[in-house]
């Protein structure tokens, strides 16, 4: 006899009873059926001993005690001709109290062990509590309150593959009456108990503890639900999160349960159709594994990824692969390699299916086990019951994997800043709830109206020239090189073509002290590698000659197979201010975002660029004051100080000394922006409004008028304005932060040259304080760190 107190409360005082049994018994033995007759009277009889049979047993040892006669006395409802079919025992509903097993309930009890604890799945305490009331409200006050979630036992089996049992109640030998303490129910009570499942109090209150009889008892019928239970696990398992704890091993159990193979395992590979690939699963912390793809690349050819075996039943009749025998598999000319690879993983049969939807591959389940026979043709259709769900799975992946493809697209390379996505949503929202959205529908065009625009740059002065320069040294030292080498092969060659090729060489080398044409580079590339390269390699050449034409060739860029020193220093150089000017760019416009969200998009060219638009339109859920404008143009000078100051601490350290010049043009006429849906970009909307658009183009290559100086300079910010009240409030600004010893006393004002249809320019230029001691600055070894 089972006999744990699983939960302390319960609103039943349990007494154990067979008096309705014998009830029955005393009618069948008044009954003119002699041999019914004779054996019910025998029987009550032997019982007549023991009251507590009718009367309610409290002392369950009594049971135990008399379990032969209990037997006999509930022969009529365990017939003995289906014992071994039957997994039956008496009980109490919910109660983890069980006795007198049929024998095929006793075998299975044996087999899972004498330490299994045999309690109902995911069946808590408030759960019993509220289902025992509930019996009351059926039984005794006509209610017909009914819960459909099957309840089942999981008990292993000898070879401790969990099996499912779902669980069937009879209770009609129990009599439920009420005690002294019972609470007589109205019936809005019963409506205030059907409205509240929920609560716990509420039930407690309204049945008290043990404040019903419970008399008599029931009968437990189990049946084996394992198949049914195991593919409604698998549904659930599928739709938990990826990152669900055990989720893989619950995935396992399953299939375990369905194949009765204690040791399966099951992995799964991706199918790539654009590029007919197979790629192992990158989902659940690679809990599932591939065994075809062990010690193999994340993404493998087909035919490569099964050692060139023939595949034809998975990829083309597109049907379950199966080795019930892995090693006499591995006998046959062309399967050694497939044979070899599963034996080493300790698989010695498996299955190979095809995830199909609509004819269309998604995937390769396997199914692998470590005795040989045990997976096969035949077991092998088990599968149908579960690649329905699997399908499923693999589809979502598939969807979901193309969203966040999408997103990380979205987000890095076309991102819609999050101050305007509000107004993208809503369009695309549009179109989602159209009555018959097609490719008909005509999107209605992004504009934001009534903003004021900020730009700001932080450039690298000369860049062109720098650039052009380092290319040319480069060159010219790849050119000496190759002279030099050719120098050393006129000594120990006859080859006349040598004198042609040097003079050429040098003709180039002469070149490249004059200025820099747009093809010289391009030109010089074809030439070594049609002309000298070839003569390199073919040259029959002393050892002293062998070892400088090895190592010119390992000083080449193996992209361009030109000598890319010089120029590298430079890129590095370029490539550590931009990181570094756009990441404090970033930084704080975390923190300007807070001033009143605003549309904020930079650019990485020869330095940074960046552009602002701030208005009622962007935002239209707050409301909008040109205080805010004013903030953010405080905000933006004071952050071109930031990144002039930090570049101040890293130029010293920089592969390649650059410097950067700063400016601001001030706009204070509101404009319209307009998204072009051809160059997924926002643009300045309108003819007058492109002149600020002329002023952002050029601005930066003019010259203080009646001169020949640029208007900015290096470690300077220039701030280029058209009206006496933008000067005033700049002005303003520049106070400030010289009070903060931010900026320098100094102030230049000057007009600005006249440029392609724009003129009455003017600027005011400031120096930024340097402050920081040497310790500040970085060293060469940290900015080389943070570019890897």
């Amino acid at each position: 006899m089972t006999n744990t107190n699983l939960f302390k409360e319960s609103p039943f005082k349990t007494q154990i009873s067979f008096h309705k049994l014998i009830e029955s018994l005393e009618e069948i033995a008044l009954s003119d059926i002699d041999y019914r007759s004779n054996y019910a009277k025998a029987l009550l009889k032997e019982i007549e001993h023991f009251p507590e049979f009718k009367t309610g047993i409290e002392d369950l040892s009594i049971i135990e005690d008399n379990k032969i006669l209990i037997k006999y006395l509930l022969a009529d409802l365990f017939p003995t001709a289906l014992t071994k079919n039957e997994i039956k025992a008496v009980t109490i509903p919910f109660q983890n109290l069980t006795f007198n097993y049929s024998e095929r309930f006793s075998k299975i009890l044996k087999e899972a062990g004498g330490s299994f604890d045999m309690t109902i799945r995911d069946f808590e305490e408030n759960q019993f509590y509220i289902l025992s009331c509930i019996l009351i409200l059926n039984i005794h006050y006509k209610q017909h309150f009914e819960i459909n979630n099957p309840l089942f036992y999981d008990i292993p089996d000898a070879n401790g593959i969990l099996k499912h049992y779902r669980i069937l109640y009879n209770a009609d030998f129990i009599e439920i009456t009420p005690t002294d303490k019972a609470i007589a129910l109205t019936i809005e009570d019963i409506d205030q108990l059907m409205d509240n499942y929920d609560d716990i109090t509420l039930w407690k209150q309204k049945f008290p503890f043990e404040s019903w009889s419970l008399k008599g008892f029931g009968i437990v019928s189990l049946f084996d639900a394992t198949t049914e239970s195991a593919i409604s696990n698998l549904k659930s398992n599928l739709l938990k999160a990826d990152n669900e704890p055990n989720n893989h091993q619950s995935f396992e159990t399953i299939f375990r349960s369905i194949f009765k193979i204690p040791d399966l395992r099951v992995g799964l590979i991706i199918y790539n159709e654009e590029e007919d690939r197979f790629t192992k699963p990158p989902f659940n912390n690679n809990e599932i594994i591939s065994y075809i793809l062990f010690d193999q690349d994340e993404t493998v050819n087909c035919e490569k990824a099964f050692f060139g075996c023939s595949i034809n039943t998975l990829m083309d009749e597109k049907k379950a692969f199966t080795i019930s025998n892995v090693k006499k598999f591995s006998k046959i000319p062309g399967n050694e390699a497939l044979g070899k690879h599963l034996l080493k993983q300790n698989i010695k049969s498996c299955i190979l299916a095809p995830v199909l939807k609509n004819n269309k591959l998604l995937g390769v389940i396997e199914l692998v086990s470590s005795k040989e026979r045990e997976l096969n043709s035949i077991n092998a259709n088990n599968l149908d019951l579960l690649l329905p769900y699997v399908i499923d799975t693999l589809e979502r992946y598939n969807i979901d994997l193309q969203n966040q493809i999408e997103a990380v697209i979205q987000r890095e390379y076309t991102a819609i800043h999050s101050s305007v996505y509000w107004k993208f949503k809503n369009e695309a929202e549009k179109y989602y709830y159209t009555n018959s959205p097609s490719k008909d529908y005509i999107f209605k065009e992004i504009v934001f109206k009534e903003v004021y625009p900020l730009y700001g740059q932080i450039d690298i002065k000369g860049s062109s020239q720098h650039r052009n320069e380092t290319v040319k040294e480069d060159l010219k030292n790849q050119l000496k090189t190759l002279l030099g080498i050719f120098e050393s092969l006129k000594s120990n060659s006859s080859l006349t073509l040598l004198e042609q090729r040097k003079f050429e060489m040098q003709s180039y080398y002469n070149e490249l002290n004059l200025e820099l044409k747009a093809d010289t580079e391009q030109q010089i590339q074809n030439y070594i590698q049609k002309e000298i390269h070839p003569i390199l390699n073919n040259s029959r050449i002393d050892n002293t000659c062998q070892h400088l034409i090895e190592q010119y060739f390992e000083e080449l860029d193996p992209k361009t197979a030109l000598f890319y020193h010089s120029r590298k220093k430079f890129d590095d150089a370029m490539s550590i201010i931009n990181k570094k000017m756009a990441s404090i760019l970033d930084q704080e416009q975390l923190d300007a975002q807070t001033i009143f969200p605003h549309y904020f998009e930079r650019f990485k060219t020869d330095g940074v660029e960046h552009n602002l638009y701030i208005g009622a339109s962007i935002t239209p859920s707050q409301p909008f004051d040109i205080m805010y404008l004013s903030n953010l143009r405080l905000w933006q000078l004071q952050t071109l100080c930031k990144m002039e100051l930090e570049h101040h601490r890293l130029k010293a350290a920089l592969p390649y000394e650059l410097d950067v010049t700063s400016l601001i043009i001030v706009f204070s006429s509101p404009l319209s922006i307009r998204f072009r849906m051809d160059e997924k970009r926002f643009d300045v909307d309108g003819t007058y409004n492109a002149r600020y658009e002329v002023v952002k183009k050029r601005i930066d290559k003019a010259n203080i008028k009646g001169t020949q100086e640029r208007i900015t300079q290096k470690e300077k910010i220039t701030i280029v304005y058209s009206h006496s009240y933008e000067e005033a409030e700049y002005l303003k600004y520049i106070k400030f932060l010289q009070f903060k010893k931010i900026l320098e006393p100094t102030i230049e004002q000057f007009d600005i040259e006249e440029l392609q249809g724009v003129s009455g320019l003017k600027a005011l230029r400031i120096k930024v304080v340097n402050t920081e001691s040497s310790s500040d600055k970085y060293t060469y070894h940290e900015l080389l760190s943070e570019l890897n």
